[in-house]
């Protein structure tokens, strides 16, 4: 009931939306509005209230909150359901968990702080709480386990899309799971599954976003920083998270009637940094990469499989993610 109250709220703009109109919407007694709405307020929603006018909205919190990032999901959007929480170990295993005891697809785990949050290759990701995003999607997709890392570079288009819309600055794809902004890191993407065989049981794609973040440790300080720090205005990470659901249900939806990447091969293309650009592509765990068999070329973009295409003076290779580092050849992009 949240979410429709203020989903109504916010479509109104400035205007009041009167009480009697949200009791025939929801179909329930003003009672039941009035009780939500001061349990909205408790949540930190400003909200006015005028006899003979109604409800009006005035102020959103600064906290990610459910009901809130519900409201702004588009209709028929593959994410339909939100559990939100202030502290969590990471929202990768909370939505594993949820997805082995048998919950839906679409379903959108989020927290303010994590405190086992891990990267891909088993890194750790920084989460303080109230600057980024973490959140886990769980996904049932109908397509063959090999495609399923697919998934990441799909969630990479959607995000660097969604933060062009809600922030109106260009963010560009560090194949294959990173987002950057001014050739630094600002978001990590970590895709897990379940399958047999031939058949995926589910599939959790786990977001993290530095947004708000001021100031980062001096170890990571050159390769990462956030919306904030590049554009000097926050974010409401509500918003953001809701638009990259927003722009996933998009792209996600291509990809599972194509089950791969073709149809999103040339856009993808078009948001890589790499793009014509020399790189240096290591093989190994990142404390143990072998120098000497590493190999510098062009980067060319994905293929129809999601390898990314490299250039070098005697071949050309498809590279595929896993345990192999792309970098630029004089810095991380």
């Amino acid at each position: 009931m949240k979410t429709k109250i203020l989903k109504a709220l916010m479509e109104s703009d400035t205007e009041f939306v009167s009480g009697q109109s949200l009791c025939g919407m929801l179909g329930v007694t003003r009672q039941a509005v009035w009780k939500n709405i001061t349990q909205l307020k408790e949540a930190g929603f400003e909200i006015e209230s005028v006899t003979n006018k109604g409800y009006r909205l005035v102020k959103t919190p600064d906290k990610l909150y459910a009901p809130y990032i519900e409201s702004m999901l588009k209709s028929e959007c593959v994410c339909d359901s939100v559990q939100c929480f202030e502290t969590i170990d990471s929202t990768n295993i909370k939505a594993k968990q949820l997805a082995e005891a048998g919950e839906k697809e679409g379903s959108l785990i989020v927290a303010d702080k994590q405190t086992a949050g891990r990267g891909r290759r088993g890194r750790s990701w920084d989460s303080k709480s109230g600057t980024g995003i973490f959140m886990s999607l769980i996904l049932r997709p109908d397509i063959p386990p090999v495609n399923v890392s697919g998934i990441t570079l799909v969630a990479a288009m959607a995000i660097a899309r969604a933060i062009e819309n809600v922030c109106v600055i260009k963010a560009q794809i560090k194949w294959p799971n990173d987002i950057v902004l001014g050739k630094k890191k600002i978001c990590g993407i970590l895709t897990e599954m379940s399958s047999e065989m031939n058949y995926v049981h589910y599939a959790v794609v786990g977001i993290g976003i530095n947004v708000n973040n001021e100031k980062f440790d001096e170890k990571i300080e050159d390769t990462a920083t956030s919306i904030y720090l590049e554009t000097g205005v926050r974010v409401d990470r509500d918003r953001l998270a809701a638009e990259i659901m927003n722009c996933f249900d998009v792209y996600y939806r291509r990809f599972i009637e194509s089950k791969g990447l073709e149809p999103l091969v040339e856009e993808y293309n078009s948001m890589l940094a790499n793009l014509d650009k020399e790189v240096k592509v290591l093989f190994g765990l990142a404390e143990d990469y072998d120098e000497d068999k590493a190999k510098c070329g062009i980067a060319r973009g994905i293929d129809k499989d999601g390898a990314l295409i490299v250039e070098t003076k005697l071949e050309t290779l498809h590279v595929v993610s896993g345990e192999v580092s792309v970098r630029g050849l004089y810095g991380y992009v």
